[in-house]
């Protein structure tokens, strides 16, 4: 079987030593992972915090490599420098912090943003964005700054942001984490209704149990290794 995302052996380490040529790591944050995600799946990755569940999330984007082993996203290696720029554009990533994520002076810029450094042309660009607003419902606030939006609303920009891209997987790394129960339901219901409706394959990473009862599997993390 074919699989949209797949974790061999792998280990991480954010500390290392290096000797005569030869690389030492020490203190892994996550240790002999391996599990595959089909695309079109919603897998839920569950554990406390310091647990690594941050660190799969940013393997999983290759926004990290492994230290040992190997990620591959669509039977890729995520260390493939050529494949690179492909692999962040299928796998969109959405942060815990939105403020982290956001940058642009209005709803409409910051969702423009990523499709305007992918080249996309003006035309289909304008269309991207109109369906992404459409989408999370934020048409009309397409001209309000988004540091005055609420919690929730800021992280459906962020949401927006991923979606004008055409991903065909979202990592959320505890997306509503920093949100009140509202803007954590407005979330929610919005990437159920990505993965139910579009396909898009979703990793949900949090520490909220009532959050997981929409995936279709569920990996619960421990000290950086996978105990369920």
């Amino acid at each position: 079987m074919e699989y949209f995302i797949s974790f061999d052996n792998v280990y991480y380490s954010y500390d290392y030593n290096e000797e005569e040529g030869n690389t030492y790591y020490e203190n892994y944050a996550v240790s002999g992972i391996n599990f595959s995600v089909k695309e079109g799946e919603f897998l839920a990755i569950i554990g406390r915090n310091g647990s690594g569940k941050s660190t799969i999330a940013k393997l999983a984007n290759a926004l990290i490599f492994p230290s040992e082993g190997v990620v591959t996203v669509l039977n890729i290696d995520t260390t493939n420098e050529e494949y690179l720029y492909e692999i962040r554009q299928n796998v969109g990533m959405v942060f815990q912090n939105p403020d982290n994520q956001i940058i642009g002076t209005s709803v409409e810029e910051d969702i423009a943003f990523g499709p305007e450094n992918l080249g996309v042309p003006r035309e289909e660009m304008i269309e991207r964005i109109e369906f992404a607003l459409k989408y999370t419902g934020l048409t009309e606030l397409r001209h309000n700054e988004p540091h005055y939006l609420s919690g929730g609303q800021k992280q459906r920009v962020a949401i927006a942001g991923i979606l004008a891209m055409k991903p065909r997987c979202i990592v959320l790394d505890e997306a509503t984490a920093m949100l009140d129960p509202v803007g954590r339901k407005e979330v929610m219901s919005l990437i159920k209704k990505l993965n139910e409706e579009d396909n898009i394959t979703i990793i949900h990473i949090t520490h909220h149990m009532d959050e997981v009862t929409n995936a279709d599997r569920v990996l619960l993390i421990d000290n950086g290794r996978i105990i369920m």
